[in-house]
């Protein structure tokens, strides 16, 4: 039996569609006050694909369906966690595939996943894709789940020294994905059936890439900043360094904020109810009064298939550097 440690979740959602004219975010989250479980999902649309906004809310409605169905008996989810999560990623990958079949104009539409679960002090996760699953601890922001992009590939070579550094950080394919949700075979996923312990004063930050405009060292600032806060108040903190950014080519940007807390300790202040909604409240930027600042290199996001057969990556990847946007 697992040794466990009595911790409760102080969660908050948010999502803005930055400067795209369409959301192709998803996020939906389930922290229920007094169960010591809890679980988000996140999808991101794939932009220049056919009908991306579609795919992240069949994504985030299947996934979010299959572990709610199973919350009433915690136990046995937590046992055979890892195949819940696989299910439940091709289930909805299955969805997507039948309505393309039925949607010409959705033909070739996408999304990642991202989905973290947790029990008392334990995490576990899935994802798909390049959106990112951040902790925080002690100062610092590792990335806890694999990058399926083409980022995490070029930043290997240039560690070999295979690559120049510069040419690396420039280099036109680092946004490409390499694992998506498509109705097609999955080549990738980075499913954690063991877990990863939780400690008091963690921060676990689930998001897609449009966070990522700010760079590593920002979002860590903010939490760090904010560390004692609500998470709803870090996620508005978050919210504010976008808008001081004023990116020109903000992607949507989505996630959850999940901070482990002593159940017989009051909230932090200005906290939330732990119980959240399926519409995830939306928080946009008020328009610029200055003109927006030149953007950070971005490129429009492209899949690459891999030809060989389905991976399913168990553990937890290094922290990479990652800089992405969708249309």
């Amino acid at each position: 039996m697992l040794c466990t440690a009595e911790f409760e979740y102080d969660a908050a959602t948010a999502i803005s569609k930055g400067r795209r004219e369409r959301q192709e975010d998803a996020l939906a989250a389930d922290f229920l006050a007094g169960t010591g479980t809890g679980f988000a999902v996140l999808a991101d649309g794939m932009g220049g694909h056919a009908a991306g906004d579609v795919a992240s809310k069949i994504v985030v409605t299947e996934v979010f369906s299959e572990l709610k169905l199973r919350t009433d008996d915690p136990g046995a989810l937590e046992q055979s966690i890892g195949a819940v999560l696989q299910q439940a990623a091709s289930g909805a990958n299955a969805c997507l595939g039948e309505y393309a079949s039925h949607q010409p104009q959705a033909r070739g539409m996408g999304a990642t996943l991202l989905a973290p679960v947790l029990f008392s002090d334990r995490l576990y996760w899935i994802s798909v894709g390049d959106s990112p699953l951040y902790l925080f601890r002690d100062g610092a922001l590792i990335r806890l789940n694999a990058d399926h992009s083409m980022a995490a590939e070029i930043d290997r070579l240039a560690a070999q020294g295979r690559m120049d550094p510069a040419e690396a950080a420039s280099h036109p394919d680092r946004h490409c994905v390499t694992s998506v949700l498509t109705g097609a075979d999955i080549p990738r996923i980075d499913c954690r059936s063991t877990p990863v312990r939780l400690q008091h004063g963690d921060i676990v930050l689930a998001a897609s890439d449009g966070l990522q405009f700010l760079e590593e060292e920002e979002i860590a600032a903010v939490l760090a900043a904010e560390c004692g806060s609500s998470s709803a108040r870090i996620g508005a903190a978050l919210m504010r360094q976008l808008e001081v950014l004023n990116a020109a080519e903000q992607d949507n940007a989505a996630f959850c904020v999940i901070k482990p807390i002593d159940p017989q300790a009051a909230l932090p202040a200005q906290a939330q109810p732990s119980a959240l909604p399926m519409d995830a409240p939306v928080l946009d930027p008020p328009p610029a009064e200055q003109p927006p600042a030149p953007p950070r290199q971005r490129s429009g996001r492209r899949v690459i298939t891999l030809l060989a057969s389905a991976t399913w990556d168990s553990a937890p990847a290094a922290r990479r550097n990652k800089t992405d946007a969708s249309a």
